[in-house]
């Protein structure tokens, strides 16, 4: 029976994207005692909410995947809502989590996190050796937070929060919207449609030459497992690939597995970015037996083809049923 079958578990965010990876990869581990929190039924940033949340589901056992999330724009026009929603939500989490005495909660971090100068690959002793990237920095700084709290609460409590630093994720429950996708969501829906339109070419944005550490979510809902199952004092871990793979090879996979026939015509006009950025996996791997199994291609196979059965279902990008 594994570690998670009798388990009262709580899991925010389960209806996002790492969320919802999160909670089949409990229910295939044999979870049944699990309570899926919305934000239709609980409002995180408020303290009561929060500790009706919790004592509505009595866990063992938090997983905080919920987050006010969105790309550059967004975080550009609204970096009051990101900051202090990501930092209500943890910060109330953790602290009555600790008060009704849960046994340990696991966070998913940001990436985004480290600091923008940071060397490569990202390892967690750099985690604090600079400011991170400005346009994101009331986001990534207020899911810092939840490291600080950690430590803070097992010094003096002795409650146990993980905080596990995924890399660029992708998968199925993605967000498709061209407006607030990634990378590889944006390729995968440009290449679909593309293919069913009969398109003569397809731009993409950039050189083709900036590199990322793509890691397929199930890999990361994976090792968040492995993380609240093994480790017993607050930690901050890496789950990532461990490889860097640039845009170009990401185009010519997708070209390959969508079989699309026209041209790929790249807009250099667009900026490229930071030309290298992937995560090092070593404490992972040496402390968790963590080890994607999901290569990059066979990744993108599966993405395709969530996609292509889904895309009827989508509202504005994802999935909400």
């Amino acid at each position: 029976m594994s570690y998670w079958a009798k388990k009262r578990l709580l899991v925010t965010g389960g209806a996002g994207f790492i969320g919802r990876n999160l909670v089949e990869a409990l229910r295939a581990a044999g979870c049944r005692n699990l309570t899926v929190a919305r934000s239709a039924d609980y409002d995180l940033t408020r303290e009561n909410e929060v500790v009706r949340l919790l004592e509505d589901s009595r866990p063992e056992v938090v997983f905080h995947l919920a987050g006010y999330v969105g790309g550059i724009l967004a975080n550009k026009e609204r970096p009051a809502d990101f900051f202090y929603r990501n930092l209500m939500m943890g910060t109330l989490l953790i602290h009555h989590a600790s008060r009704l005495r849960v046994e340990k909660l696991v966070a998913a971090g940001a990436g985004c996190g480290y600091p923008e100068h940071a060397p490569v690959p990202l390892r967690e002793e750099s985690f604090w050796d600079g400011y991170p990237q400005k346009e994101s920095a009331p986001y990534s700084l207020a899911k810092r937070m939840l490291i600080v709290q950690a430590e803070a609460y097992y010094r003096q409590y002795g409650f146990v929060s993980v905080v596990g630093v995924p890399g660029n994720v992708y998968g199925p429950h993605d967000n498709f919207d061209l407006y607030q996708a990634h990378v590889i969501p944006a390729l995968v829906r440009k290449f679909v449609e593309a293919v069913e339109d009969g398109a003569g070419e397809l731009v993409v944005w950039g050189s083709g030459r900036p590199a990322r550490d793509f890691v397929y979510v199930g890999d990361v809902a994976r090792g968040l497992l492995l993380a609240g199952e093994r480790y017993a004092e607050p930690r901050l871990v890496n789950l990532s690939s461990g490889v860097d793979t640039s845009v170009r090879d990401v185009v010519e996979a997708l070209t390959e597995l969508t079989g699309f026939r026209g041209r790929v015509v790249w807009d250099t006009t667009k900026p490229d970015g930071q030309l290298r950025r992937v995560f090092d996996i070593t404490r992972a791997r040496r402390e968790l037996g963590y080890e994607p199994q999901v290569d990059l291609k066979e990744g993108l196979r599966r993405t395709v083809e969530w996609y292509r059965a889904h895309r009827g279902q989508l509202v504005g990008g994802r999935v909400y049923a």
